[in-house]
């Protein structure tokens, strides 16, 4: 594939590494050779406690497992640094990379200005500028990634279910993760307010789509690419929406949809 989506965290002595979650995941994580039983928050730990832990395959027996039946382990894998992830990468692979901070929860990162600058910071050392995206759902970081190195764009996430709600229409003040941004000055449209938050992508949550959105987007200079969607009959579906990419956990099913669509990965 020529793009890869990471999401980051950062240790207590300020390195990035790539992890899903801002804390360790027990139905993933072990310590000399024993499942964790709960997870201390990344931020907490230092890099070299942080290489203790073996990410290498999913507990079997938990649900988030069993979610990934087909994922084969590789024991003794350990959290890498943004820094081993761009060198394992190669200088060709472009990337979509995630800041993970929460408005709701300020104690699971670093607030999003510093996080900005320090992933900032690290695309540069790494040279990877011209082919990364920063994206994050709290919009807050994406102001300050922007205002650090205008030359790197930035993917505004967005959802709305009934589970996580970063949009906020019902709520009486607009929605901590927007950035400052006001859903209703801006017409209740979010392809607006990602236009502007100054992104160049929108990537709303791929139940979230709709055929008025995705020209709507499209009309404002953005791209949109709906995340996460592994079933290839909705990759299909979003395809013929004209969606400009799609973020799944298996390519290997979007590859067929691709080629039947006379669309290849670029």
């Amino acid at each position: 594939m020529t793009t890869l989506e990471t999401d980051l965290a950062v240790t207590k002595d300020g390195v990035l590494v790539i992890s899903h979650d801002p804390f360790l995941n027990p139905d993933l994580t072990r310590l000399d050779g024993q499942w964790i039983a709960t997870g201390p928050t990344i931020q907490s730990l230092t890099l070299a406690d942080l290489k203790r832990y073996d990410i290498g395959r999913t507990n079997p027996n938990s649900k988030y497992g069993q979610q990934f039946a087909d994922q084969k382990p590789a024991d003794g894998e350990r959290f890498p640094t943004i820094e081993e992830f761009f060198a394992a990468a190669g200088p060709d692979v472009r990337f979509n990379i995630e800041i993970k901070t929460n408005p709701t929860r300020p104690d699971l990162a670093p607030d999003p200005d510093r996080f900005a600058q320090l992933t900032v910071e690290a695309i540069r050392k790494g040279r990877a500028g011209p082919r990364s995206t920063i994206q994050s759902f709290d919009w807050r970081g994406l102001t300050a990634a922007r205002r650090l190195a205008p030359e790197i764009a930035t993917g505004c996430l967005s959802i709305e279910s009934n589970n996580f709600d970063t949009v906020g229409r019902a709520a009486a003040q607009p929605s901590p993760w927007l950035g400052g941004l006001d859903l209703e000055a801006h017409g209740g449209s979010v392809p607006k307010l990602a236009k502007a938050a100054g992104c160049a992508v929108w990537s709303p949550f791929w139940r979230n789509v709709s055929p008025e959105n995705v020209k709507e987007a499209q009309a404002l200079g953005l791209k949109v690419v709906p995340w996460t969607v592994n079933n290839p009959a909705d990759m299909a579906q979003l395809i013929d929406l004209g969606v400009d990419g799609l973020i799944t956990d298996y390519p290997d099913r979007a590859k067929p949809i691709l080629a039947t669509k006379g669309l290849k990965s670029r």
